[in-house]
């Protein structure tokens, strides 16, 4: 179960996030989310149908709408996918 800091992690990580991560991680992300039910059908492909840096600000905004287990399960799947970018943006906690 996320908490509150996810959330928090994500806003402060947002214009970083934005900048640097790559279409391939997106589209990655956007997969993985919808496939644990953190993003429905419809916001994945309305996302997905964007260019990288609109991509990028939809998904990190919708994630972080829906409060910190959302926010945890992004952090979490980020991690899997881009774990270099995904420490370099102050997204891990000590335990993860």
């Amino acid at each position: 179960m996320g908490n509150s800091a996810s959330a928090e992690k994500l806003r402060l990580a947002r214009t970083n996030f934005i900048d640097k991560v790559s279409n391939p991680v997106l589209n990655k992300l956007l997969d993985e989310l919808q496939h644990v039910t953190v993003l429905t059908d419809a916001e994945g492909e309305a996302a997905r149908a964007k260019p990288r840096d609109e991509k990028a600000r939809d998904l990190i905004d919708m994630v972080r709408k829906k409060g910190a287990e959302a926010s945890s399960k992004m952090i979490a799947v980020f991690y899997a996918n881009d774990p270099y970018l995904c420490k370099e943006l102050g997204l891990l906690t000590d335990s993860t």
